[in-house]
């Protein structure tokens, strides 16, 4: 399709929720391939954008991972922790901003260089929210507190320290389920304990 032509057209917007964060619903028409229009009707969750980051030790062949409650994963499975890698929204910072700080709050670990490796929306069927992801060597004198979250925030959050070899066997097995844990920890397989790393 020329990039000139538009893609929808006629769009109207009602709100349906502005309590947490921001759902509307959307009636548009969207141009089809064969240049017909058709009617649609979506709505789209708006939470802002976040970041996610996986701290790794080379000397260790370990990983730092988070456990935590996720009400969605309860009304799922009815036991509702999830194993995570720290995340959160980037409330008006810049994802390299908020990803030091997220990491301490929540992991404990002080980093200062994190490294960016890709971003990705993770459910673009309904939700406008865009992950920025990133990756972070640790060492024991990085580890300022237990970490844990902010408890104003309703946060309690488990640290794990897991060897990478398990996190892997672990996504295989079903026990991580998380979509940006997963990620992140392939990429590190590929990327960062390629070399000597068994995929049993």
């Amino acid at each position: 399709m020329h990039a000139s032509v538009p893609v929808i057209r006629n769009i109207q917007v009602r709100m349906l929720s502005d309590n947490w964060y921001i759902l509307k619903k959307y009636t548009f028409e969207l141009r089809r391939h064969d240049g017909s229009w058709q009617v649609q009707h979506r709505e789209a969750y708006d939470r802002g954008h976040g970041a996610t980051i996986l701290l790794y030790s080379r000397q260790k062949r370990c990983v730092v991972l988070t456990r935590q409650f996720r009400l969605p994963v309860y009304l799922h499975d009815g036991e509702g922790f999830l194993i995570e890698a720290a995340a959160g929204l980037l409330d008006n910072a810049s994802p390299e901003k908020r990803i030091i700080a997220e990491a301490e709050e929540e992991t404990g670990f002080v980093i200062s260089n994190p490294q960016k490796i890709f971003e990705a929306f993770m459910s673009p069927g309904s939700v406008t929210e865009k992950l920025y992801f990133f990756i972070a060597e640790y060492s024991e004198k990085d580890r300022i507190s237990g970490g844990g979250g902010l408890q104003e925030e309703g946060e309690d959050i488990e640290v794990l320290e897991w060897p990478v070899a398990r996190a892997l066997a672990a996504i295989r097995s079903g026990e991580i389920e998380d979509g940006k844990t997963i990620m992140l920890l392939q990429y590190l397989a590929l990327n960062v304990f390629a070399e000597g790393q068994s995929a049993g």
